[in-house]
């Protein structure tokens, strides 16, 4: 099944892609499930060998990518990966794999003294926060790839940034977390918990305190005295650094709509993929986000489309009926070819289910370029399944 059989949808072309040095960051983005740490692995790797100085950033939790590239393990610090490179000799790869608490454990530390920073390190509320609150992932995964960009330029390390998005229930939340967390940090609540401390002393201060008084003595009962405790103290202790998540929130966003970002949207051929991509399609259109188009993932392939499901399934149950229960050579002979026969209407009964997937996502968002890569028969494991999926992405094979 070629990206061209999809209601006409146009071809997604990875090397001119790829190719294109003014493009900066490509972000791999989806559904959760559908290959993006694969397919963010496999560009990233593709870039390198055709000699561009590339550094892919995974937040995958199965930490497949380290395994695939060769290296014992990935961590918050960007590692070479070894013999990658064009045949002149440029060209290199480097990975890493977002650590959440690490990335917002810099923050903290690179924006406040090194007593204060200290405090909001230990304070039990900010390591819930900096490790489970909901949207910290996605939001630590914007700012990470915010400092990989003031590297490149300041350093000339990379030229490229390949970005695996977070496997979040929706795609959507990688656009959306960072400015729901960033609100949190600068809004309402936190100006409440900090109103007493900063106006202590002077007269509408003093009854602000008599105020927030009964306010924490009512959260008291519903959080529990320890929990507000440590809220406060941890309030107290970073309201210098507040400013700055808002901050680079909108500016890692700013960055996300800037000309050399790229969105790569993958999907499998499955309802719910391909619905989550449609959101993601419109939700960057609407955003005015650069989308390069879709990469439909584990596409089933057939060695023979013109053996259609219902003449391969008719044919199967010929054989099977004149095998009987015969044990001679002939009898097994028609018994294995109605097992292949079957097999073949059945891949091409799912291949037709694929494409009516396909284009029904094609025809409602006309103009979107695609690249369908097929079903590989087992996972990829080393760099060479890597160079396979690369080749595949970019419709070589």
């Amino acid at each position: 099944m070629k990206p061209s059989t999809f209601a006409k949808a146009p071809s997604l072309e990875i090397d001119d892609i790829l190719g294109n040095l003014d493009l900066h960051i490509i972000v791999c983005t989806g559904a959760g499930g559908v290959g993006k740490t694969t397919t963010a692995a496999a560009l990233g790797l593709r870039a390198a060998e055709m000699g561009r100085d590339v550094c892919v950033l995974t937040i995958d939790p199965a930490k497949r990518l380290a395994q695939a590239m060769g290296l014992s393990s990935l961590d918050n610090t960007p590692r070479q990966v070894p013999g990658v490179c064009a045949p002149d000799g440029s060209g290199s790869l480097f990975a890493m794999m977002l650590d959440m608490k690490r990335t917002f454990d810099e923050v903290v530390e690179g924006h406040a003294d090194p007593e204060r920073a200290q405090q909001i390190l230990n304070n039990p509320f900010y390591q819930t926060l900096s490790s489970s609150f909901a949207g910290t992932q996605e939001y630590m995964a914007m700012e990470k790839l915010g400092q990989l960009r003031v590297r490149a330029m300041d350093e000339g390390t990379w030229d490229l940034i390949v970005v695996d998005t977070p496997p979040s229930r929706s795609a959507l939340d990688f656009l959306d977390a960072p400015a729901r967390l960033g609100s949190f940090l600068d809004g309402r609540f936190i100006r409440i918990l900090t109103a007493p401390a900063r106006g202590a002393g002077k007269g509408l201060g003093r009854l602000a305190a008599m105020g927030f008084g009964l306010f924490t003595n009512v959260l008291s009962k519903i959080l529990g005295a320890q929990v507000l405790t440590d809220v406060g103290t941890f309030v107290a202790a970073i309201d210098t650094t507040f400013g700055g998540f808002r901050e680079r929130a909108d500016e890692t966003y700013a960055l996300l709509k800037d000309s050399g970002t790229l969105f790569v949207v993958v999907a499998a051929p499955e309802r719910d993929a391909l619905r989550e991509a449609a959101y993601f399609v419109e939700r960057l259109r609407t955003d005015g986000m650069p989308l390069a188009g879709l990469v439909l993932n584990r596409v089933q392939a057939v060695d023979d489309p013109d053996l259609t499901s219902e003449q391969a399934a008719a044919g199967a149950q010929t054989l099977t009926e004149l095998a009987g229960d015969g044990s001679d050579a002939a009898a097994k002979e028609a018994r294995l070819t109605a097992a292949l026969l079957t097999l073949h209407a059945q891949r091409m009964s799912l291949a037709a289910r694929q494409k009516h997937l396909a284009d029904r996502f094609t025809a409602a968002h006309p103009g979107v370029p695609v690249s369908a890569v097929p079903a590989l028969a087992e996972d990829v494991h080393d760099l060479e399944g890597l160079r396979t999926v690369g080749t595949l992405l970019a419709g070589s094979l």
